[in-house]
């Protein structure tokens, strides 16, 4: 046995030579260290051992046995060495190298055109409301002069999430949970998502509205006009101007349509206004007394104007662009044409 271990003493120093990696250093463990390794071998041969011979080899094998731990340990040192040198080499920066430029993002144009609105809005003394996306009918369409057989839910294209449940088709909801919440004077700006079955070049299946809701004593149509003027100058330049069409809401009586001259030609006529001068940008009117009667607002005492704004098309309009996809494309070349 005596040999054997001088041979097996030979043998690690020859094996650990060739250790160069984690993998190979734990084979020499499992070889020489581990529960079925040379040492434990070693031992278990000890039975057979003469009994005034086994103190002696018991010694040398605890000698061989601590000759292949240290030398583990060494291996195990070095090996840590050469890999945290390997680890330092590949995280070197060169110092003296130009920095790598990354091009700063910028907001999108639904975004930007939503912040610029609401900061005119909010400088007249608006409040922000966001109301929830997933509305009940009653809200979205019956206590806004609706009712079931109403032929303007044809108009709407609305998408049912359950019989009286639906994604909202107007943000005009959020006007019926800030009355029921609010007693006037209101004024209030509700911004959101909304969905409509409708998708061509001009329309989209989501998009994003602003409706506009004011309440109080003595509000008429004239007032109506002289805040659209200011937001629209804002928007789009001082020498803009609105006009007002009759039209047909469910929720306000009198409607109108809210056109603004055109601001690409002034007013003289262009393919952006077709040649008219003017530009539709809105639809709004004076809140209907059944609204208000909805809400406990009494119409005799209270009036109130709403406008509801597309954001999508103020920025098709103000950035020249042609079609409405191109802002739901998370197209790069388009998005990083926006500054704000």
């Amino acid at each position: 046995m005596e040999e054997r271990i001088k041979a097996l003493a030979a043998q690690l120093e020859s094996d650990a030579g060739a250790v160069n990696s984690k993998a190979e250093l734990s084979e020499f463990w499992q070889k020489y260290l581990g529960k079925a390794g040379c040492v434990a071998e070693l031992m278990k041969g000890l039975r057979d051992v003469p009994k005034e011979q086994r103190p002696i080899m018991g010694k040398t094998i605890n000698q061989f046995k601590v000759q292949a731990e240290q030398r583990y340990q060494a291996l195990e040192a070095e090996i840590a060495r050469i890999e945290l040198e390997k680890s330092n080499k590949s995280e070197e920066v060169d110092i003296t190298m130009p920095a790598v430029r990354r091009p700063m993002g910028a907001l999108h144009p639904i975004t930007l055109v939503k912040n610029q609105i609401i900061d005119v809005f909010a400088g007249m003394g608006f409040e922000i409301y966001e109301g929830p996306e997933i509305e009940d009918d009653d809200h979205n369409f019956t206590r806004l002069n609706v009712p079931k057989n109403h032929p303007a839910r044809d108009m709407q294209d609305t998408f049912y999430v359950a019989e009286n449940i639906v994604l909202r088709t107007q943000t005009s909801g959020g006007q019926i949970r800030v009355m029921d919440r609010q007693k006037p004077p209101i004024k209030v700006l509700v911004p959101g998502r909304v969905f409509r079955s409708d998708s061509d070049a001009t329309h989209s299946p989501m998009f994003h509205q602003m409706e506009g809701l004011v309440v109080d004593k003595g509000i008429t149509l004239c007032d109506l006009q002289g805040m659209l003027d200011k937001f629209v100058q804002a928007l789009f330049g001082a020498e803009v101007r609105t006009r007002l069409r009759p039209s047909y809401f469910p929720f306000t009586e009198p409607s109108v349509e809210v056109d603004v001259s055109c601001f690409e030609c002034g007013g003289k006529g262009c393919p952006l206004c077709k040649g008219t001068g003017w530009i539709e940008i809105l639809g709004s009117g004076m809140v209907h007394h059944k609204v208000l009667e909805n809400c406990g607002i009494d119409p005799k005492e209270y009036s109130g104007f709403a406008f509801g704004i597309g954001i999508e098309r103020i920025a098709m309009l103000k950035y020249g662009i042609n079609n409405i996809g191109l802002m739901f494309e998370n197209d790069l070349r388009f998005l990083k044409q926006f500054k704000d």
